[in-house]
C-alpha cells in the first residue's frame, strides 16, 4: 500500500518553511475559530432551553372550524363565549357582506385572530387580520370586473372588518387577560 502525503509544498524555489509555518498557523486559526463559533451556538442554545413546538386544536361550530394555537393545552382551549361569537361572525357576514360565501378555518392565535374565506358570486377570497398584519385583503388568481355591485362589496368587507376586529379583540384580550391571571395564581411569569 502507498503511503499517502496530504501535504504537498508547493515547488517554488522562493517557498521557504516559514512560509510553511505561516500556512499551518492560519489553518490553525481558522480551526480555532469555527470551534469557537460552534461553541457559541451550543451555549445560546442551552440557556434558552428547548424551543417549544406550536400545538394545535382544531374545533367545529355550526359547519365552522376554529383552529386554536397554542403552547400548551391551557392555551388551545375554546371558550363557550369563542364559539358564539364564532357563530354570530359567520350569520353577520352572510347578512352584512353576502350571503354566497364559503368560509375557510377562523385561525386565534396568541396575539393575532385570522379569518378567510370565498365569496362565490365573484370568485374573491378575503382574507381578515387583527393585530398583526391588521386588515382586509383580498385575492383572486381571475380577472375580476370592477362595477358598482363589486365596488358595494368591497365596501361591505371593508365595513364589516371594523366589527370583526372589534369583537375579536375584544376575546383575544380576554385570553391574554385569562393568561396573565392563570400563571400569576401558579406563581410563574411568561
Amino acid at each position: 500500500m502507498k503511503k499517502k502525503n496530504y501535504y504537498n509544498p508547493p515547488k517554488d524555489k522562493n517557498y521557504n518553511s516559514y512560509d510553511e509555518m505561516r500556512l499551518f498557523l492560519n489553518k490553525s486559526r481558522l480551526l480555532n475559530e469555527q470551534i469557537e463559533f460552534e461553541t457559541a451556538i451550543e451555549d445560546v442554545e442551552q440557556e434558552n432551553g428547548p424551543e417549544k413546538e406550536e400545538k394545535t386544536k382544531e374545533y367545529t361550530v355550526s359547519g365552522g372550524k376554529i383552529i386554536v394555537h397554542g403552547m400548551n393545552e391551557q392555551e388551545l382551549e375554546l371558550t363557550d363565549e369563542e364559539k358564539s361569537t364564532y357563530q354570530e361572525t359567520m350569520d353577520e357576514f352572510v347578512d352584512q357582506v353576502s350571503d354566497m360565501a364559503e368560509f375557510h378555518a377562523l385561525n386565534i392565535y396568541k396575539k393575532n385572530v385570522e379569518w378567510s374565506g370565498d365569496i362565490l358570486k365573484f370568485d374573491v377570497r378575503f382574507y381578515y387580520s387583527i393585530s398583526e398584519v391588521d386588515g382586509v385583503y383580498i385575492g383572486n388568481a381571475n380577472m375580476v370586473k370592477i362595477d358598482d355591485e363589486f365596488l358595494e362589496l368591497l365596501t361591505k368587507l371593508k365595513t364589516y372588518y371594523n366589527v370583526f376586529e372589534t369583537k375579536w379583540g375584544k376575546l383575544l384580550a380576554s385570553r391574554r387577560k385569562t393568561e396573565i391571571e392563570t400563571s400569576e395564581d401558579l406563581g410563574t411569569e411568561i
